[in-house]
């Protein structure tokens, strides 16, 4: 994987996820919008399409479960989102017919960070603006991509794991490395290890996102290293269940404070991971913000259709706007680290959903 994924960027520190509820203003960014552009053609009125990535994920159940909720909330007429099944082309296909159906404003959360080139191409030319959600692309147009810092994901569960285990083999199961997710979350997760805990030893998975795959792979590698110490699941939602049924089906899922423990870090913050968390069978997850994914998501659309564009800097909302090397615009959303300490703590989503 190319070290050059790996973005020198200012990221927001702030922890909390209170803030993300303030505020249900188009007024974004503390340095602001800039004026209205003579392109607006909506006024920031229309139908808008929402395009989600794949629905076996509870992460991505919550998120849409959360659109038509926030869609009320922030004015936003919304068409039923439109699920690519996690296929690349399906996806391109589905923006091309949201599209046809005369949508002014499109959210979509990229399968591909390469591949979505071609609907962001497509909405480009028919002139109607582009919010990516958790996933930016590598190029073609977008008025902004909301998204957490993927690489303080992979850095924070480098730090947990580094913390709690002294020395030995730690397992990362990847996300799909066509996804600048993937690539971000990976890299950092293993350049902190190597500078950091020089002590421990990396084993790779690549799993694309695939509980399946994450499975099957999973018991080949304990197979021939059953002494692994710790695990980083680069996606709770898929990754979480096939880990630990891989783990008990070898004898190997022990409660946390038992001998025999397997540290395990994951990344999303659904209800299941924090259930885990709370019976001692995982460790700690970065919750990756759901809900604001979908607020902020319909927020920036909203804005783009009325012409309206924005600066890096601080927002209103706890986050920070960035450049990325690309030149698009990247709100970045607090992603805390949820541990038994915090886990019952009532403003993470994952409490808040049934």
């Amino acid at each position: 994987m190319p070290a050059s994924t790996v973005r020198k960027r200012k990221r927001s520190r702030i922890t909390g996820t209170a803030a993300l509820a303030v505020g249900a203003s188009l007024m974004l960014a503390a340095c602001g919008s800039t004026k209205d552009t003579a392109s607006a053609g909506s006024g920031g009125t229309g139908r808008v399409g929402v395009i989600l990535p794949l629905l076996t994920s509870p992460f991505w159940q919550s998120y849409n479960d959360y659109v038509p909720r926030m869609a009320k909330s922030e004015g936003v007429e919304v068409l039923k989102t439109v699920n690519s099944n996690s296929d690349p082309s399906q996806q391109i296909t589905d923006i091309d017919n949201e599209l046809n159906q005369g949508v002014k404003g499109l959210v979509v959360a990229p399968l591909d960070s390469a591949a979505v080139q071609a609907g962001l191409d497509q909405a480009e030319r028919k002139g109607v603006p582009v919010v990516a959600v958790d996933v930016a692309p590598d190029k073609g147009k977008v008025a902004m991509v909301v998204r957490a810092d993927n690489v303080a994901y992979g850095e924070k569960a480098c730090d947990y794991l580094g913390q709690h285990v002294s020395s030995g083999k730690v397992v990362q199961i990847m996300g799909d490395l066509a996804s600048v997710n993937g690539r971000d979350r990976s890299e950092a997760f293993r350049s902190c290890v190597r500078k950091k805990y020089p002590k421990l030893k990396v084993l790779e998975i690549p799993a694309k996102w695939e509980s399946d795959t994450a499975a099957a792979k999973l018991d080949t590698l304990l197979n021939a290293n059953p002494d692994i110490k710790g695990v980083y699941l680069q996606a709770g939602g898929v990754y979480l269940a096939p880990t630990l049924q891989t783990l008990k089906s070898k004898h190997l899922l022990k409660p946390a404070g038992r001998q025999g423990h397997i540290v395990i870090v994951s990344n999303d913050g659904i209800p299941q991971e924090y259930d885990a968390i709370r019976k001692g069978r995982i460790d700690a997850t970065v919750s990756q913000p759901a809900d604001a994914y979908a607020k902020y998501g319909l927020s920036y659309i909203k804005a783009a259709m009325a012409g309206k564009t924005f600066k890096p800097g601080p927002t209103d909302h706890g986050s920070v706007i960035v450049r990325l090397p690309s030149g698009i615009l990247e709100d970045q959303l607090p992603a805390p680290l949820v541990t038994k300490a915090n886990v019952d703590d009532p403003q993470l989503w994952g409490n808040t959903v049934g």
